[in-house]
């Protein structure tokens, strides 16, 4: 096994109606690389990971929504080996009502499994939130010494890159980070014009733990930076900033306003004086009337 795989033959286990199904043949990879004696996946879908196992001589548990489990819920049943795990993909493919029919669950177990369905959140947050949590769950059920293996892509919505690689929660060791190139992608049919670059590939997020009770989570935090806050910045990005934002010919009295009350004023005392002096000497300013400028 590589840091970069390619599967072009699927190769047997599971269900290839199923959508969303990954490469039986990725996990024997897993299983030889590794030398991998037990092997779980609680979100196991249409079997893949199972059937693989049975081949193989794994032992493992291998449960999923569709057979009455419900990981938001519902208690790790033991303390596992190893685990697979290759959650939805926010919404792109939905799984109750879609992949299987919500009713049967109903029916067979006593709950609706649209509620805490991955694949029905309300928005990313809500999704990314989810996603850690039944993260975090995998890892501290799994014992000391055991690997968490996570199949995961990115989404491309309404020109914004939604990454479930830079998103989810990173417990314990991050050992590997593999690419997997994708086969037979709804994309592969299609042609995009403009800057839009169609995704044909996935990331196995190798997780491995290597204290029982306290270990390192590494979590994204999202927050709003202002750049006249920011030491980094210049006194030519932040004006011409302020008068990009602006989208009109401001005076000095209104740059200096929109300035006024930042970082970079307190550590400066003649900030005025350079706005001013920055105005003048770079061409990306224009002075289009005494005391009023624009972005060239």
């Amino acid at each position: 096994m590589k840091s970069i795989v390619s599967y072009p033959d699927r190769g047997q286990g599971g269900r290839n109606s199923y959508r969303g199904n990954c490469s039986p043949r990725m996990i024997e990879d897993i299983i030889e690389q590794y030398q991998i004696h037990g092997l779980s996946d609680y979100m196991v879908g249409s079997g893949t990971t199972e059937d693989v196992c049975k081949k193989a001589g794994v032992a493992g548990t291998f449960l999923d929504l569709n057979r009455g489990f419900d990981m938001m819920t519902m208690d790790i049943p033991e303390r596992p080996d190893n685990i697979f795990w290759h959650p939805p993909y926010d919404d792109i493919v939905v799984y109750s009502d879609e992949m299987y029919r919500a009713q049967d669950i109903i029916n067979r177990y006593g709950f609706d499994p649209r509620v805490n369905d991955l694949s029905r959140c309300n928005g990313w947050e809500d999704f990314v939130k989810k996603m850690n949590y039944c993260c975090l769950k995998q890892f501290t059920a799994m014992e000391k010494g055991g690997r968490m293996f996570i199949l995961m892509g990115d989404i491309k919505k309404k020109r914004k890159l939604y990454s479930m690689l830079l998103d989810i929660a990173k417990p314990g060791t991050v050992e590997q980070i593999i690419i997997k190139a994708q086969h037979n992608c709804v994309s592969d049919s299609r042609s995009y014009a403009g800057k839009f670059v169609p995704i044909v590939h996935e990331y196995l997020l190798v997780l491995r733990k290597d204290s029982p009770l306290i270990f390192n989570i590494q979590m994204t935090k999202n927050t709003k930076g202002d750049m006249r806050d920011f030491r980094c910045s210049t006194w030519r990005d932040i004006v011409a900033a302020v008068l990009e934002d602006a989208g009109k010919p401001m005076t000095l009295a209104e740059i200096y306003n929109k300035v006024d009350g930042h970082k970079r004023c307190a550590t400066n005392p003649h900030w005025k004086d350079k706005i001013r002096q920055t105005l003048q000497r770079f061409d990306i300013f224009q002075n289009v009337s005494r005391g009023v400028y624009k972005i060239a």
